[in-house]
């Protein structure tokens, strides 16, 4: 069993083995999540699915008072030493690393990745975790891709946290099919109702899952579930 807390749009804490792990931090700007306080956060780790504002914007303060683990492409990691984040790890598609909360796979993402400054951002990813009591997907910021079968194909899936506002990235249809892919029943929704871009109907996505045979999470933010 582990405990996740979301904090709005695609930001997720995930306490594992006595370790917290938080992903693709937007908070401060994103007025949904006005109530978090970001100072508060401590964390072990951050990481980094790409390079885009919504997945950053608090990420280097949040890791500098935690001294906390930055870990992401090399590219991204780069750019947030340059910014002075001295405890980082950077990873590419494909590599592997353990750590000691559990091991981390750096996958394949279909979509881009620009930091806030304008420097590239490398090639987007995501992040397949395994651990003592199971193993997740973090899917990040991504289109369906077949490239997701392989992970159903490596790894024995839990859960998936996966993209379902649509337009910038996959929505609810494409999130089904890609569970499937993955070989998980169990979706932890992210990346929608942030922007107008991507507000969606939330009962018809529960709706959706249901009929497919997949169980829909989502959060409000600023609360925790175990699973």
């Amino acid at each position: 069993m582990i405990d996740i807390t979301f904090y709005g749009h695609s930001a997720f804490m995930v306490n594992i083995e006595g370790k917290s792990v938080l992903f693709d931090p937007f908070i401060s700007p994103n007025p949904l999540a006005s109530e978090i306080k970001v100072e508060a956060i401590k964390t072990d780790y951050v990481l980094i699915s790409h390079g885009h504002e919504d997945h950053v914007a608090d990420a280097a303060q949040i890791a500098k008072q935690s001294n906390a683990m930055l870990v992401s492409n090399f590219e991204v990691a780069t750019w947030f030493s340059e910014q002075g984040v001295e405890n980082f790890h950077p990873m590419n598609h494909g590599g592997s690393k353990v750590f000691d909360f559990g091991k981390v796979k750096y996958v394949n993402a279909i979509h881009s990745s620009t930091l806030p400054d304008g420097t590239p951002g490398g090639n987007p990813g995501g992040f397949v975790i395994s651990h003592q009591k199971g193993c997740f997907y973090y899917a990040g910021d991504t289109a369906l891709t077949y490239d997701m079968k392989l992970i159903g194909e490596e790894f024995d899936i839990d859960f998936a946290f996966m993209p379902i506002g649509d337009n910038f990235t996959m929505g609810i249809d494409d999130a089904i099919k890609a569970a499937d892919f993955v070989g998980t029943k169990k979706i932890i929704g992210m990346h929608f109702d942030t922007f107008p871009y991507i507000e969606i109907d939330l009962e018809a996505a529960k709706k959706t899952a249901a009929k497919a045979g997949k169980e829909l999470i989502l959060l409000n933010i600023g609360e925790s579930i175990t699973i």
